[in-house]
């Protein structure tokens, strides 16, 4: 059937089965703790199943292909990120679809900025005191992340070019970066809060900065590097949920509304997992990324960051 037929069914019924909402990461991971979140409050708001699915692999290639490809009737969405959205369309040479075309924003679910965090072994407590380390120990910090041209890659490159420090990048894949930091094999990571707050809460990890604008209301008491003497410093990780092109106008608007009618009932949850809620219009949405599109094509040009 050609994805034109899909366009032309009764929207005014949308959802009248289960919707399919694809991670295109692996299981117990922030993308995926989030979509949980929000499918299960959909499915209680508005009787009918949002029912989540992981994709992972390609960087998270696979899963947004496998929606960009889909029919656009409503029922096959993404909850999708910055590395597939706004930073693979660089860091990759050659990508079988263009996810900021192919795919429709529907909404932004959270910011979740890097934490800049050190093994708590390291002589350091703040911000200053880990430039001036930086700048005494050039050949003895290393950083690790979750794989080149990551979010926490990019972040640490964008560091230490501002701050004018050397330091030697390790690129692992998933857990085994955060892993060799408590090990004290690597001495500093930018992550996403979710994936450090337990340990940084237990003492583990010390946490010296953060990369958003403005303080994480996860964690409060930790300055931006902003803040700390490098103003306009702002990377990290955003969330949103994603439909196919040409998915019916009623069907955008029907999660936009939705969606911003749960966000306040989860803003305890996603400030805990170290979260912060967004929404707002699908039209800001977009606007938001293509600004993200812009700014990682520069730095992901300049790292000389090529995918595996």
């Amino acid at each position: 059937m050609p994805l034109t037929a899909y366009t032309q069914a009764p929207v005014q019924a949308y959802p009248n089965r289960p919707v399919k909402v694809i991670v295109a990461f692996t299981a117990g991971g922030t993308t995926d703790i989030l979509t949980r979140m929000v499918s299960q409050k959909l499915t209680e708001r508005v009787k009918q199943s949002f029912v989540v699915e992981n994709k992972p692999g390609g960087g998270g290639n696979i899963g947004t292909e496998f929606v960009a490809k889909s029919a656009p009737d409503g029922y096959t969405l993404i909850m999708d990120s910055v590395g597939p959205i706004a930073v693979n369309p660089t860091l990759y040479k050659k990508l079988n679809i263009n996810p900021l075309t192919d795919l429709m924003p529907l909404i932004q679910i959270a910011d979740v900025p890097n934490v800049l965090v050190i093994n708590d072994s390291l002589p350091i407590r703040n911000f200053e005191e880990f430039i001036n380390y930086a700048k005494l120990n050039p050949d003895k910090l290393n950083y690790s992340s979750t794989g080149i041209g990551t979010s926490s890659h990019l972040s640490g490159y964008m560091l230490s070019k501002r701050l004018g420090i050397e330091a030697t990048h390790v690129p692992y894949k998933g857990a085994d970066a955060l892993n060799d930091l408590m090990a004290g094999r690597v001495q500093f990571m930018f992550a996403t809060i979710p994936s450090v707050i337990q340990h940084i809460h237990s003492g583990k990890l010390r946490a010296i900065a953060v990369t958003s604008l403005k303080r994480s209301r996860s964690l409060p008491n930790i300055p931006t590097v902003a803040e700390s003497g490098f103003p306009g410093f702002e990377a990290g990780s955003w969330f949103g949920l994603f439909a196919p092109k040409d998915t019916p106008a009623e069907v955008i608007t029907f999660i936009n509304k939705n969606v911003n009618a749960i966000l306040p009932s989860l803003e305890t949850q996603f400030i805990r997992e170290g979260a912060d809620p967004v929404g707002g219009s699908a039209t800001k949405f977009s606007q938001f990324i293509q600004k993200e599109y812009e700014k990682w094509k520069v730095i992901v040009r300049d790292s000389g960051a090529v995918a595996e």
